[in-house]
């Protein structure tokens, strides 16, 4: 943009452990990787805000004043893309935070609906971008609030908090483990040597419009069973394996699976630090592979690209681990993968799955980079 005035930048994100569980009160493993949405703007006044999505090749113009109506200044409701930079700007609004009017231009290298948050990126840059216009801080982590809050009552998805957290608050070289329940976190290495390798299956799904509510109300419903025998817990992640097998008779075969999945997946993450403290490769990559088959069987959320792009990676040299990643339905997967093997990996994952599916794979090989920044130009 000519003369834009100031500069916004946040990343996406890959999850390695902890699908699902930020809902109910897991601990998850993500990490903020070098794909990024970057905005350029400048400031407008009236209230109007000006937004060209260059990706898509669509401008839309909304105002201040109209943010709870999500209606367009002629009236028209917001497409469904403009929701979130909007449903920022109405987050903001409702804690009492300065949004100016602005001319802005965002794309992004985060592929939109591949399980890397790229909505979460959309959010976290907006916010980042009001808050250096008007001159607030907000510690990122009251940032990433806020863009949930926008996610989950504007634009209707009941996320937890894991996407913006990353995108927000993420430290370069390393994963961040998060407690959605605390919000502690704290940065961890993983195994040396080793690179993070994602592969895009090239399958598309609509968050809001896919099964992820239904998974969520499935937990809640589960919940609200096991309290009947564990009064005064809070979250699925307080039930241990344990009280599933003592306490989970009676329940319908949906809530038992998808509550079954999420028990087991947080164990998973309670193991996952003593394994990487250690620095093994190869048993965080074995918890992988379980995250997986749980996701796949009990939580049904992967789909037949996923399932074939994870059981090529089980099989190659150097592979340590894959699974699918993100809310599922479609997307990536992710894949810890020795790092002189790397090139190697990348080129029978990609062959491998054309002849499995017929489909070409966008492979990534991934660093782990900072959280969202914004500043004047």
């Amino acid at each position: 943009m000519e003369s834009a005035q100031f500069v916004s930048s946040a990343p996406g994100r890959v999850n390695l452990l902890g699908e699902h569980v930020d809902y109910n009160g897991g601990a998850v493993l993500p990490m903020a990787i070098d794909r990024y949405v970057r905005i350029e703007a400048r400031l407008q006044e009236g209230g109007k805000i000006c937004i060209e999505a260059r990706d898509l090749g669509r401008i839309v113009e909304f105002s201040v004043g109209s943010l709870a109506e999500k209606v367009d200044t002629k009236g028209r409701n917001l497409p469904s893309w403009a929701l979130y930079p909007a449903g920022v700007a109405w987050a903001l609004v409702q804690h009492g935070l300065e949004v100016q009017g602005i001319q802005a231009v965002f794309n992004s290298s985060v592929p939109v609906g591949a399980g890397l948050s790229s909505s979460a990126a959309v959010e976290v840059a907006f916010g980042s971008l009001w808050q250096a216009m008007a001159g607030f801080s907000l510690p990122p982590l009251e940032l990433a609030k806020i863009c949930q809050l926008a996610e989950n009552k504007y634009v209707g998805v009941n996320c937890g908090l894991m996407d913006q957290f990353a995108s927000a608050c993420g430290v370069a070289g390393s994963a961040v483990w998060f407690d959605t329940r605390t919000h502690e976190s704290k940065p961890v290495k993983l195994p040396g040597n080793t690179v993070i390798i994602v592969a895009d299956t090239g399958v598309r799904r609509g968050l809001a419009g896919s099964a992820y509510n239904d998974r969520r109300a499935s937990c809640e419903e589960a919940l609200r069973h096991f309290q009947g025998f564990l009064p005064g817990i809070e979250s699925l992640r307080e039930v241990t394996p344990a009280d599933f097998e003592k306490y989970s008779t009676g329940l319908g075969e949906i809530p038992l699976k998808r509550s079954r999945y999420i028990v087991l997946e947080c164990a998973r993450m309670d193991k996952a630090l003593e394994v990487l403290s250690r620095q093994d490769a190869a048993e965080f990559g074995s918890l992988m592979k379980e995250t997986h088959i749980g996701l796949r069987d009990d939580y049904e959320v992967s789909c037949p690209e996923l399932d074939a792009m994870a059981e090529i990676a089980w099989v190659q040299p150097g592979c340590y681990g894959s699974r699918l990643t993100g809310a599922g339905f479609g997307g990536c997967t992710v894949s810890l993968v020795q790092r002189e093997k790397a090139q190697q990996f990348e080129a029978s994952l990609k062959e491998g799955y054309l002849g499995r599916t017929g489909k070409n794979a966008e492979v990534y090989i991934c660093e782990a980079v900072g959280g969202a920044h914004a500043g004047r130009v």
